[in-house]
């Protein structure tokens, strides 16, 4: 069997409380599907407004400037909500149902001299037997060209619709938004067929 306590990618172990986060939990197994993409929405839109409130707006410059600015901030949300969605969905899609985990989600704004990065992760129970298939695809994202795997998974999912792990969201994050992604899957020692894994999505604003 896989060891299911590993790291994969771009991951940050430990992430400072000295700067600014926001988490989320969701426990709400008896929603329907509808209910549930309404409340991801809302979640990524909130997050990413969130967000923007700590990016500056240059409220002391010319007219040009302002605007400029605001149409920064404006594609930086649209940028961490998109991401922030696409990381929620999978999580609450392949959550494991049956011992009512909870799904975490969150961003962390991480700042220094040279840039301001967001950090947005999800956090969610899978099976081993759902772990083992989650790996192989995080692995062939690792080592293929993405752009060429991307095109590659669009032709499989037209010639079947009902494909569920394709990584298209995820493949769009890394080329689309030039996102580092990385996972970290742990045991849980009172339920050892459950493990516990968190994905995490650093974008550079």
């Amino acid at each position: 069997m896989t060891n299911m306590n590993q790291v994969f990618g771009e991951f940050l172990e430990d992430l400072s409380r000295e700067h600014n986060s926001l988490e989320l939990s969701f426990t709400s197994p008896s929603q329907i599907i509808k209910q549930q993409w309404r409340n991801i929405r809302l979640s990524a839109y909130f997050v990413a407004d969130y967000f923007s409130t700590f990016l500056p707006d240059e409220p002391d410059s010319d007219v040009l400037r302002q605007a400029a600015s605001r149409l920064r901030i404006k594609a930086i949300k649209n940028n961490v909500s998109y991401i922030s969605n696409e990381l929620l969905e999978n999580a609450i899609k392949f959550n494991e149902k049956i011992n009512n985990y909870p799904v975490k989600f969150g961003i962390h704004f991480l700042e220094d001299i040279e840039k301001v990065t967001a950090v947005i992760f999800t956090q969610n129970s899978m099976t081993t037997q759902k772990v083992d298939k989650f790996q192989a695809l995080i692995k062939e994202l690792l080592s293929a060209d993405t752009y060429e795997l991307y095109i590659q998974q669009i032709e499989k999912t037209s010639e079947d619709e009902q494909s569920e792990a394709s990584g298209l969201g995820l493949l769009t994050i890394i080329n689309d938004y030039s996102a580092k992604l990385g996972w970290k899957f742990e045991s849980d020692p009172s339920h050892p067929q459950i493990i516990t894994v968190t994905t995490m999505a650093q974008v550079v604003v």
